[in-house]
């Protein structure tokens, strides 16, 4: 379920770029652009039309492909720096409650930060990713912990 938060941020962030489809002109027919008028619009020039079965196809989703170790740590080397507010390398608990929960609510806009369910939640996450129980997630233990998370 992290791994999917993970991607969906960052599409979040990417979705602008990735969303940007060049609509066609308008089909106007050949003749009608020359000046000449159609007197049979039977004969008109139908707009361009996608291939049958192409209209309903939705575009692929970060559910549609599981994100790859090597695209984890993209996303943890360069959002890391963001969270890590005292610089130490490491995330501690209020760090990394607060990067959970953004990712949290960018899948889920109702997530409240201050709810007994996220709270729940993110202690969960934080006690699975703090492999080596030191009350610290480093880059290496948060790769690791949304790599297995799926």
């Amino acid at each position: 379920m992290l791994k999917s938060i993970i991607i969906a941020s960052a599409l979040t962030v990417s979705a602008p770029a990735l969303a940007q489809v060049t609509q066609p002109s308008a089909a106007v027919p050949a003749d009608t652009q020359q000046g000449a008028t159609n007197a049979n619009p039977s004969q008109a020039t139908p707009m361009a039309q996608p291939p049958a079965g192409t209209e309903s196809a939705p575009a692929q989703t970060a559910e549609a492909q599981p994100a790859t170790g090597a695209q984890i740590a993209d996303v943890v080397g360069t959002e890391f720096p963001t969270y890590d507010k005292n610089g130490d390398g490491s995330l501690s608990a209020t760090e990394f409650s607060a990067w959970m929960v953004a990712l949290k609510t960018a899948s889920d806009p109702s997530t409240k930060a201050t709810a007994p369910a996220t709270k729940t939640w993110v202690a969960t996450a934080f006690a699975q990713a703090d492999a080596d129980k030191n009350k610290k997630v480093s880059k290496g233990e948060l790769t690791t912990f949304l790599s297995a998370a799926g």
